[in-house]
């Protein structure tokens, strides 16, 4: 059943078209993720089939009586509201004046209960990601058979999402959502739907397939494109000929090359890619911190307890953990910003640093995107010369006419790349990223992961995308609450499979449990006592035993396979074989990433069972 339509829509900001008749369906029991690049025009889509933005043309359909919920990408900063009168706001959009008070009373209780949330506080008190979890549950509120997600796991910590990518696993309706999270779209994703220069195009199949079809098809594009401007150049050497063209009267070769004209001059290229670079500093001192006995906290409760630990010359360490449970606070005291309340903190010698603040508290508001890098003049110096600051923005995806807009009309992935030009503008040795992926298009965040991996300094990182920890991490620090933080070898999926199954694990994984089994409706049915089942304690059977043992053997046989799989389908040839071999490819690779993630989840769940509750 059909509960959203495109049709034939067009809708422009300026001259720049972000639909140009497009078309889309969304059906009941679809999770559809919608990619593009960053001002494409993702956000406004949603915004569309809220209602809350006008087409030029064409039609927006919902299906009639359904209730559309959209959570927006900002996190409403501003807003002094509590956190229950937020959510409330979301029964009252849908359905104003139709309930009971004590209805509306009860419903709203029962969804801050199931999100974790204190109706009571407010919401500029919150951090970014229980800001979040405040949005979600505003959208929750009315029980929605829609779901528009703007970025969802923005800000959130890695419960979270894993029990956001849970719940919308278990949801009866339709999902529109927009994300830059890797894992997130491989996990939640059962179609992709890309926005690229006004035009939505469908693709069947798994994020990965994706990935292959699409780098597939911007090549047969750059070719065409190749072929047509050397058509168009031969025409307009003859047409300058000019005697010869009037000579043979070839008036049906002046009509087309009129025509090649205009279709070029109508033809939309895909824009420039980001240019990032990282500027090295001289290295530093082979000890870069060496921490002892580190305490703090606040109000009596410790963030960190007695912690000690060294991080030396060219280590990439990601510090994970809840939100809240002190990884910005303990980068603050690394660099010197805070005093710890016991022990000592040691920096070493001759460290350049290179500070991205995921609130983005260095860039100035009210001050131009140039001044913002160059403080008020028009150059920087980037590998000891001189370049005008117009060119070096352009690299980070700028136009000129760009320059002299204020930071306040910057989009949240314009002004990630604004930080990231200031930040890389200035020799570094030592690279000290909080968040730095937050509303970055995935193709800027994976070349900002080939920077990060090239850099030959220190890496510091806080980051909740496990894909990006995965692949610029060599060790984490697991801030495991109570003020506990433990080091592992590897990266987000090495420190997974080792954790040990947290009070806050457990807490995220019961809400799950009990929303998949009804989808949204299951917030008013589910009982707060209701254990989840991989958490009671009992004996493993002789399966499950044996399972446990056997799984990381057939784990490492599929990922071999799939390595193998994907190296095939990035081939120049693979497209060039016939249909029904390719097609034959393509369905072992998604049927190869649905057994990894069962394996992965088994081995984890029958971990957990081994282990007993924590």
């Amino acid at each position: 059943m059909t509960l959203l339509r495109l049709q034939d829509a067009t809708l422009a900001f300026g001259l720049r078209p972000l639909l140009d008749h497009s078309m889309l369906e969304v059906a009941a029991g679809e999770r559809v993720c919608l990619l593009g690049r960053n001002g494409e025009g993702k956000s406004s889509l949603l915004r569309v089939f809220a209602g809350e933005q006008p087409l030029d043309s064409g039609l927006a359909w919902r299906a009639p009586g359904i209730r559309v919920a959209l959570l927006q990408q900002d996190a409403l900063t501003e807003d002094t509201r509590t956190v229950a009168e937020v959510v409330r706001d979301g029964l009252d959009a849908h359905d104003p004046g139709a309930a009971e008070e004590w209805q509306i009373e009860r419903r709203v209780g029962e969804v801050l209960e199931r999100l974790g949330l204190d109706g009571e506080a407010r919401l500029t008190d919150l951090s970014g990601g229980w800001r979040r979890r405040a949005l979600l549950a505003r959208a929750l509120a009315a029980d929605p058979q829609v779901l528009l997600l703007d970025e969802p796991t923005n800000h959130l910590d890695v419960d979270a999402i894993l029990w956001l990518e849970k719940f919308l696993e278990g949801f009866r309706g339709a999902v529109l959502f927009v994300s830059h999270d890797r894992a997130f779209i491989r996990r939640v994703a059962t179609r992709i739907v890309e926005l690229d220069r006004g035009r939505l195009t469908g693709w069947p199949g798994t994020y990965d397939a994706y990935l292959v079809r699409k780098a597939e098809a911007l090549r047969v594009e750059a070719d065409q494109s190749a072929l047509f401007d050397k058509r168009l150049a031969q025409e307009e050497v003859w047409i300058r000929k000019g005697v010869e063209a009037r000579r043979t009267r070839n008036e049906g070769r002046v009509r087309a090359l009129y025509a090649l004209r205009e279709e070029h001059r109508q033809r939309r290229d895909r824009g420039a890619t980001a240019r990032l670079q990282v500027q090295q500093a001289e290295a530093s001192g082979k000890l870069v911190f060496e921490v002892e006995n580190l305490t703090h906290g606040f109000a009596g409760e410790p963030l960190i307890r007695d912690l000690s630990l060294r991080v030396m010359r060219g280590d990439r360490l990601a510090l994970l953990g809840p939100n809240g449970v002190g990884k910005t606070t303990f980068l603050r005291l690394l660099l010197g910003q805070m005093e710890p309340n016991a022990g000592t903190v040691r920096q070493g010698t001759k460290l350049e640093v290179a500070y991205f603040d995921q609130q983005r508290a260095q860039l100035d508001p009210n001050a131009t995107v140039m001044e913002n890098v160059t403080g008020g003049g028009e150059t920087v110096i980037i590998g000891g010369q001189r370049r005008h600051v117009s060119g070096w923005l352009q690299d980070f995806l700028f136009p000129p006419e760009r320059l002299n807009s204020p930071v306040s009309m910057l989009s949240g992935g314009e002004r990630n790349r604004l930080l990231l030009a200031r930040l890389f503008a200035q020799p570094a040795n030592l690279l000290v990223m909080d968040e730095p992926t937050n509303d970055l298009d995935v193709e800027t965040l994976e070349l900002l992961e080939e920077r990060i991996a090239d850099f030959s300094g220190t890496l510091l990182l806080v980051s909740h995308d496990r894909e990006f920890v995965d692949r610029v991490a060599t060790s984490v620090l697991a801030f495991e609450g109570a003020g506990s933080a433990r080091e592992y070898v590897g990266g987000f999926s090495d420190w997974l499979r080792q954790r040990p199954v947290s009070g806050a694990r457990t807490s995220v994984a019961g809400i799950a449990g009990q929303m998949v089994e009804g989808g949204a409706a299951a917030l008013t049915s589910a009982s707060p006592a209701s254990a989840p089942p991989l958490l009671r304690k009992r004996k493993l059977s002789y399966k499950d035993q044996r399972d446990l043992e056997l799984l990381p053997t057939r784990i490492a046989s599929l990922e071999e396979e799939q390595t193998q799989l994907q190296a095939q389908m990035q081939t120049p040839a693979f497209y060039a074989a016939p249909r029904e071999e390719t097609a034959v490819v393509l369905a072992r690779a998604q049927a190869l990433a649905a057994e990894l993630f069962k394996a992965y989840e088994r081995w984890e769940a029958l971990e957990a069972l081994a282990a007993g509750p924590a």
